[in-house]
């Protein structure tokens, strides 16, 4: 028998100890020893005969460690788009990251343990890219003296980088590194978040990548518009409601007057005025849209939701009539 470690035979003495009390051990014991994980193959002794009554299919029995990576999740709605990443989070360990740990040239996991996933529940564009809605590993390919290169790939379920195929990738977007404050444990957070995009970031040791992701989130609210209207076609706060957001966000201004003409003639009241307003002095017809604005005023006391916006509606009226006469 080769010779085994002290911690292997106290395993062994165990396993006979076991054997005599009926419990029964498998025909040979294997045991992972050392800082390279080698394994060695200990034969039981062929007097130590396996139990008859240990279950075929037994499950392993595994202690409950902490990870040394541990499993994370960080989800952001960007618009009407909801953004996941499910990653493993290595830490530095007084390690070399860039260039060491993580070595340049050679194509990175972007975490740790099993492939790092993102996850997008609407159509993005990335750098100018549309990716369509999904899951996607991502990788990182870290360069010495130019851009790395983030990538996302369609296969989603292999262990870190083995098994990489670059024919799988779905796209390679260019980012660059940029210093940062030390952090032992990798991160991926989002950053500049508004209803057209974000900032998904990347931060590990001193270093931090950011890929920017936009939102077509102005088509999938038209397109989600329609389909209401279609249902409710004389709601007019829905219509009301249809034009503001067409006006806050100066989009399609014939689209807007026909919706706001519409819920006036269901419900004239100081909301749909003021937006009429806004549209009008937006579209630079000012003596129309002090007007409307004047209108809007005099029924703010039977508009209740109006009344904190008074002052405001004053002031944009004065501005209005400056520039009309």
């Amino acid at each position: 028998m080769a010779t085994c470690s002290p911690l292997i035979a106290l395993h062994m003495l165990k396993d006979r100890f076991l054997a005599r009390l009926g419990l029964g051990i498998s025909l040979a014991v294997f045991y992972t020893y050392g800082a390279l994980g080698q394994t060695v193959s200990v034969p039981t002794p062929a007097s130590i005969t396996p139990s008859t009554n240990a279950p075929e299919n037994a499950q392993p029995v595994l202690l409950p460690l902490p990870q040394a990576s541990p499993h994370a999740l960080v989800s952001q709605n960007i618009g009407l788009t909801e953004v996941v990443v499910d990653y493993h989070a290595p830490s530095v360990r007084n390690r070399t990251v860039w260039g060491g740990l993580v070595p340049y040239e050679q194509v990175w996991r972007a975490g740790a343990n099993e492939n790092t996933i993102i996850r997008f529940s609407t159509p993005v564009v990335l750098r100018g890219q549309t990716v369509v809605a999904g899951q996607y590993s991502i990788y990182v390919l870290p360069h010495a003296d130019r851009e790395w290169e983030l990538i996302l790939n369609r296969v989603i379920n292999h262990w870190g980088s083995e098994g990489y195929d670059a024919n799988a990738d779905v796209i390679r977007i260019p980012v660059m590194p940029e210093t940062a404050p030390f952090h032992e444990t990798l991160l991926y957070w989002f950053s500049d978040v508004q209803p057209t995009g974000a900032h998904l970031n990347l931060t590990w040791e001193k270093r931090t990548i950011v890929l920017p992701i936009e939102t077509e989130v102005h088509k999938q609210v038209l397109s989600g518009i329609e389909q209401v209207l279609q249902q409710k076609p004389n709601d007019w706060q829905l219509l009301a409601q249809a034009a503001d957001y067409l006006v806050q966000n100066n989009l399609q201004p014939e689209r807007a007057l026909t919706y706001i003409n519409e819920s006036l003639k269901l419900q004239d009241v100081a909301t749909n005025n003021w937006i009429k307003a806004r549209l009008l002095a937006q579209q630079q017809d000012f003596g129309t849209a002090i007007v409307y604005a004047r209108k809007a005023i005099k029924l703010v006391d039977k508009d209740e939701t109006l009344k904190p916006q008074l002052p405001s509606m004053r002031i944009a009226l004065t501005e209005w009539q400056a520039k009309a006469y």
